[in-house]
């Protein structure tokens, strides 16, 4: 995460450590097996409710986890998505906990609406969680994530199996037709920690969905895996990637016909190019015209929140992927 150094006035110095909350076209499905929605999440109270989904704040100095000093993971309150280590947390004095670091993939920025602040968010779910600023300096990362403890709930080490290191996270970049449908079956695939959907390939900044459906951006729709490489490997993602579309249509994914639905891989380092090459050549062994195309990845941007976790929060299961055996392993 990039840092952005600026000269502090007292104007910022003081306004930073105010609350770290905020004021306050359907396509078809067929049936077919079921997947967790959001049904699944954890029940919330009205307090939680308040500040997971309405955006609110607790009282600064008053969460369960301001002073909390034990070793584990803070968890989503809602959907239970790991969200920071403790070795991240540090006492900055604001009257709710503060973390230099998270979770790679697990939390999302998105800048207020007043401009001043950035609001962050469960990756997974969307649920409030507080804001994150930069440049005080608390830490060498010179980065403060200001939660709501409400917003979160805590294993500590003696209840945690495997501590999630990030050191053992990996990101994949996959398009295959609709986004929806992609995202459906990674975001359930063991190993995976975050999915988001999204925009690559294209020649436009932070393109709206309406643009990318013109065809004239140049992107595919795609989605972001973060995965935990002591469950899976990119290989095995690779895999149920080319096992979960058509590999051999051109542009275009069941109905869904245009440049955006394009097959393809976005390798993010050469270990991953060659994974995807082998099993592009072992499907072509096999007598498939395989259009997938394997390209470095360039500037991911992420979709709009109304099509993240489609399926999973609508209903149904997709009607242009299917999960089909393609290799003998």
């Amino acid at each position: 995460m990039k840092v952005f150094k600026f000269v502090l006035s007292v104007f910022i110095i003081s306004f930073t450590f105010v609350s770290c909350g905020q004021n306050n076209s359907n396509k078809p499905q067929q049936k077919a097996m079921e997947k967790p929605d959001s049904t699944q999440w954890n029940k919330l109270t009205e307090a939680e409710k308040y500040v997971i989904e309405s955006k609110g704040t607790e009282r600064a100095f008053t969460g369960a986890y301001v002073d909390n000093h034990e070793q584990g993971v803070y968890k989503c309150k809602r959907c239970n998505a790991p969200l920071f280590n403790s070795d991240a947390k540090f006492d900055s004095g604001s009257g709710w906990p503060a973390f230099d670091d998270m979770i790679e993939g697990a939390v999302q920025e998105i800048p207020d609406a007043d401009g001043f602040r950035t609001e962050i968010v469960c990756a997974n779910c969307k649920g409030h969680l507080g804001h994150v600023f930069k440049g005080e300096g608390f830490t060498s990362k010179n980065t403060r994530h200001c939660v709501n403890s409400i917003s979160l709930q805590f294993e500590p080490m003696d209840s945690v199996s495997e501590k999630i290191n990030v050191e053992h996270l990996d990101t994949a970049i996959f398009a295959s037709g609709c986004f929806w449908g992609t995202e459906y079956f990674f975001e359930n695939a063991e190993g995976v920690i975050s999915t988001q959907v999204g925009y690559i390939g294209g020649h436009k900044d932070n393109p709206t969905y309406k643009e990318v459906c013109t065809g004239k951006t140049g992107h595919a729709e795609a989605v972001r895996v973060v995965y935990d490489t002591t469950k899976t490997d990119y290989k095995t993602l690779c895999k149920l990637f080319f096992e979960t579309h058509d590999p051999t249509q051109i542009n275009r994914q069941g109905p869904d016909i245009g440049h955006q639905y394009r097959t393809g891989v976005f390798y993010l380092n050469d270990s991953q190019k060659e994974v995807a090459e082998e099993l592009k050549s072992l499907l072509e062994q096999k007598g498939l015209k395989v259009a997938t195309e394997i390209t470095k990845a360039t500037t991911f941007w992420e979709g709009e929140d109304y099509h993240e976790h489609y399926y999973s929060n609508k209903g149904g299961t997709p009607y242009c992927h299917g999960y089909t055996k393609r290799f003998d392993d």
